[in-house]
């Protein structure tokens, strides 16, 4: 059968959450999809790293209309042109809107092929309250969109209550990995730098290292937390300067392991005693969904569906974005092996139960080959 043509528009093509699971489904499906890849930061295209050395997929940059500018109706032409040579359009987030706009107003016109859309959460300039212009827009854009796929049930309200879109159109699809290759039998040298003596705890967590994220809240919960705490950071962003201030500012900073980017999560999240989200806005965080595979204990701000998605005994430990219930938390954690035990046992249960990638990769083979009517690319093995 003929490759699937497919074009994905990305806010971003860094290796993020929502990149990652782009990934994931690119290197699934093989040589039964031929990918194109448009940014709206061309510049910024790490992601394609972790793309396998098979798959089939363009980066045309330049040769490309750009995703960002001032909205127009010759902008979004050529936009609606562009994409007639493809059999599916695949569009990310807030940066692709544009796109999504483009495809409502000249879809029907120009024979366009089928769009599905993927919302996975909010940067720092939406964390306490999303921009109605946005919400206008995203309103207006997704009325012709064959599908709004959502990973959380809070964006799944605000698709339905903000957005207006209809029910049927919305589909919550939670994202997954390959739950076995997580364990806790890891190598110290994965996590380059790592220490641990005995007696001690390591907090460890996984977040680009911007505002949202809010990771010197994390090293102050852990400075008041106990002195036999160290806290593990893998992730590179803007926000390393500061976070490394505030740990020499609370005395911390020789118990804090702070290596950047480590590719390979599942080869280090087993050395983490309790696995920790310090942010101020998330929507299903896949790195929390890893930290459960790999047999840890949680300690988070209790923002999207972290609540939610943890074991129903960790749940106590998912707190108000507060330095001191988040220090409690992690405090309490680290002061009972038992209680720790038992929620890492209950948190790798339910990852296994719900947030395996072979769930997801059904899912997204049936959702994608209905919208192109090909019922053998639902059907992939």
């Amino acid at each position: 059968m003929r490759a699937a043509k497919i074009l994905h528009l990305h806010s971003v093509f860094d290796l993020g959450g929502q990149q990652a699971r782009a990934v994931q489904l690119m290197n699934h499906f093989g040589d039964m999809a031929h990918h194109t890849i448009l940014s709206s930061v061309p510049e910024e295209m790490g992601a394609a790293d972790a793309v396998d050395a098979g798959i089939k997929v363009d980066y045309p940059g330049e040769n490309a209309p750009a995703l960002h500018g001032k909205p127009s109706m010759w902008r979004y032409q050529k936009i609606a042109a562009y994409m007639k040579r493809f059999d599916l359009i695949l569009s990310y987030n807030w940066g692709s809107m544009d796109g999504v706009m483009a495809h409502t107003l000249l879809g029907r016109r120009n024979g366009l092929p089928p769009l599905i859309h993927h919302e996975d959460g909010f940067g720092e300039d939406e964390a306490d309250k999303l921009n109605w212009k946005r919400n206008w827009f995203r309103m207006i854009a997704l009325h012709r969109a064959d599908a709004l796929v959502v990973p959380s049930k809070t964006l799944e309200q605000i698709a339905l209550k903000i957005w207006h879109q209809k029910p049927a159109k919305i589909v919550r699809f939670p994202n997954g990995i390959k739950v076995e290759n997580y364990h806790r039998n890891c190598r110290k040298d994965a996590f380059p730098g790592f220490q641990k003596s005995k007696g001690e705890i390591i907090v460890g967590t996984v977040a680009g290292l911007r505002t949202v994220k809010n990771i010197s809240r994390l090293v102050r919960a852990v400075a008041a937390a106990g002195d036999n705490i160290r806290l593990a950071v893998a992730g590179e962003g803007p926000d390393r300067a500061a976070i490394e201030a505030e740990a020499r500012k609370l005395g911390m900073a020789d118990r804090l392991m702070m290596p950047g980017f480590l590719a390979d999560p599942a080869s280090y999240i087993g050395l983490f005693d309790i696995f920790a989200l310090s942010s101020d806005s998330e929507q299903y965080p896949i790195s929390l969904v890893e930290g459960m595979a790999a047999q840890c204990a949680v300690a988070a701000t209790n923002v999207g569906d972290i609540y939610d998605m943890v074991a129903r005994e960790n749940r106590e430990f998912i707190v108000d974005r507060d330095d001191a219930a988040l220090a409690k938390a992690i405090r309490t954690l680290a002061e009972n092996d038992d209680v720790r035990e038992k929620l890492a046992a209950a948190n790798r249960q339910r990852a296994f139960a719900e947030y395996d990638e072979t769930t997801m990769f059904a899912r997204y083979r049936q959702l994608y080959g209905s919208a192109m009517g090909r019922a053998d690319f639902a059907r992939q093995d």
